[in-house]
């Protein structure tokens, strides 16, 4: 039995010209080697990628890593491989594909907006009890921030408090409680 496996031109060339009995391994008789086919599907599986991800270093990027992946699995012999050309096509199919859907997501994240930056004389003009008061209602949930500061900033009843967040008068009455439970506890209050 023997085994023809696909040997670089270089030692190809080598070989031919050896005087070693035996038999040659031509180009022709030996599977497609991953090199020969990276040079003539290249070209075409970017532009196939360019036309799903319309980006050229994206679809470079997409086709780079399904001959790696085709590499790691078959080696450079691509024996085991029915149809390489077919692999190939459908593998940048489905990178591009992967592609889109990462750049959808990325796409859809907002990050969270910073925290505005108190004013500098705003801190000085606070007092030491403020400042823990602030930071106590910061804590808080922002419905219980809201009902608390509606409630006792803005003397809101607790049908109007209803009426502007659109929930129940027994929710913000619940809501309050709570909130001011915590506020309490947090503050050192009893």
């Amino acid at each position: 039995m023997i085994f023809v496996l696909p040997m670089p031109t270089s030692l190809l060339r080598w070989w031919r010209g050896s005087a070693a009995a035996g038999p040659v391994v031509t180009a022709a008789t030996a599977a497609p080697a991953i090199d020969e086919l990276y040079r003539e599907r290249r070209l075409p599986l970017v532009r196939l990628a360019v036309l799903m991800v319309d980006d050229l270093p994206t679809a470079e990027d997409i086709v780079q890593d399904v001959f790696t992946r085709l590499y790691r699995r078959h080696g450079t012999g691509l024996d085991t491989v029915a149809d390489p050309n077919a692999y190939l096509v459908s593998a940048v199919m489905n990178a591009a594909r992967s592609a889109l859907r990462r750049r959808r997501i990325a796409r859809a994240y907002l990050p969270p907006r910073p925290d505005p930056a108190p004013a500098a004389e705003d801190e000085v003009l606070l007092g030491t009890g403020d400042r823990e008061v602030i930071r106590a209602l910061s804590r808080l949930t922002t419905r219980q921030r809201q009902v608390i500061v509606l409630r006792y900033w803005s003397g809101l009843s607790e049908r109007e408090i209803a009426g502007t967040l659109r929930i129940t008068a027994g929710t913000v009455k619940s809501t309050a409680h709570r909130a001011l439970t915590l506020l309490r506890a947090q503050l050192g209050e009893k």
